[in-house]
């Protein structure tokens, strides 16, 4: 299950802070971070079966990271790659609440997922489970295969974590 911890407007000299761990099938290919041969201003990993990617940001400091939302029994296997939405959010143009109108329509065609999108300064969130984008207001949150900032152990502990760390170091 995947976890992103990060904290926003919590240290006077980063606006943004970021933790994650992809803990996806360990024999799905994938590639390491780095700037994509074919979207140059694109930096992030990249899942070599579907394309996409789970997290990335781009030189001009668009930002988006996905988990999946876990419900076993809503699980369909010709669902569309959730990594495209990454992509697609890096790759455009569209500003974010206009991205997240243009997902209401297409949500259903994806299994559960998490999306948090913006820029270093600004993040919005939207999960196909509420059907909703809102902002991400400043503070240490937690996103793992549930919805944002639920209360799951391990975004508990990794939320006091990065908040003793960003603490210590301001």
């Amino acid at each position: 299950m995947c976890l992103v911890i990060f904290a926003i407007d919590c240290h006077p000299k980063y606006k943004l802070v970021v933790a994650a761990n992809r803990d996806e099938f360990y024999n799905r290919p994938a590639s390491p971070a780095g700037f994509w041969q074919d979207e140059p201003n694109i930096l992030a990993g990249r899942d070599l079966k579907e394309g996409g990617t789970w997290m990335g940001i781009t030189r001009n400091g668009r930002f988006a990271v996905l988990t999946n939302y876990r419900d076993p029994s809503r699980f369909k296997a010709d669902r569309k790659s959730r990594g495209h939405l990454v992509q697609n959010y890096l790759s455009g143009q569209l500003d974010p609440l206009t991205y997240a109108e243009s997902l209401g329509n297409s949500a259903t065609d994806y299994n559960g997922f998490n999306l948090l999108f913006g820029s270093t300064g600004k993040l919005f969130y939207y999960s196909n489970q509420l059907a909703a984008v809102q902002p991400v207001q400043a503070g240490v949150h937690g996103l793992s295969n549930a919805l944002l900032d639920d209360p799951w152990p391990k975004v508990m502990k990794g939320r006091n974590s990065l908040e003793k760390i960003i603490r210590s170091q301001s």
